[in-house]
């Protein structure tokens, strides 16, 4: 463990299990901007507001939002999430494109996982010491560069006929044969 970890709080995922698959719930709950209306850092924040913000607030009708105008301080962005984290964004001398860009990040997340250390529910005294395992753990490097389909790296030249395989054939060659002989007994 690095010892940047040390100082985290622990938890779990707590992310909403199978969230979209009946419908989808917006994990952010409240959205509250701060800005002051004379300062220059906070231009963008307030052409968001002039320009945006209503429309934000009829797409979202479940994400409460609150505008909360501050004297003489930088323009910033709390998001409060459903399972109860809360994200605080300067939003200082960012344009209005920047600001919808990540007022839209903060909608579309499930909150913030960078202050939390997470834990597993296995836990093992004796790690891997292999390394994890991948699809391409046990290829040919020279799948890399070769041109597909190549027959040199089929399964089915290396494979002997399967028992399917066989009786397919035989049920196609007495076919043919029963054809024949139809057809010779017709004339």
């Amino acid at each position: 463990m690095s010892a940047k970890n040390m100082f985290l709080k622990p938890g779990f995922v707590r992310a909403p299990l199978q969230n979209g698959v009946g419908r989808y719930v917006c994990q952010l709950q409240r959205i509250v901007l701060k800005f002051c209306k004379s300062n220059g850092s906070s231009r963008g924040m307030r052409d968001f507001i002039e320009q945006d913000l209503v429309d934000f607030a009829k797409v979202n009708p479940g994400v409460v939002v609150y505008l909360k105008p501050r004297r003489h301080r930088g323009p910033v962005v709390v998001a409060e999430y459903l399972n109860g984290d809360r994200v605080w964004m300067s939003m200082s001398n960012k344009t209005h494109s920047e600001i919808t860009k990540w007022v839209d990040v903060l909608r579309t997340q499930q909150g913030d996982n960078a202050t939390t250390r997470l834990r597993k529910y296995q836990y093992t005294d004796y790690p891997s010491v292999q390394g994890p395992w991948t699809p391409f753990t046990h290829k040919l490097p020279e799948l890399n560069t070769a041109e597909l389909p190549d027959p040199a790296f089929g399964a089915n030249n290396r494979l002997p006929m399967s028992a399917t395989e066989q009786l397919r054939l035989m049920f196609e060659a007495q076919k043919l044969s029963g054809k024949s002989e139809d057809l010779k007994t017709a004339e």
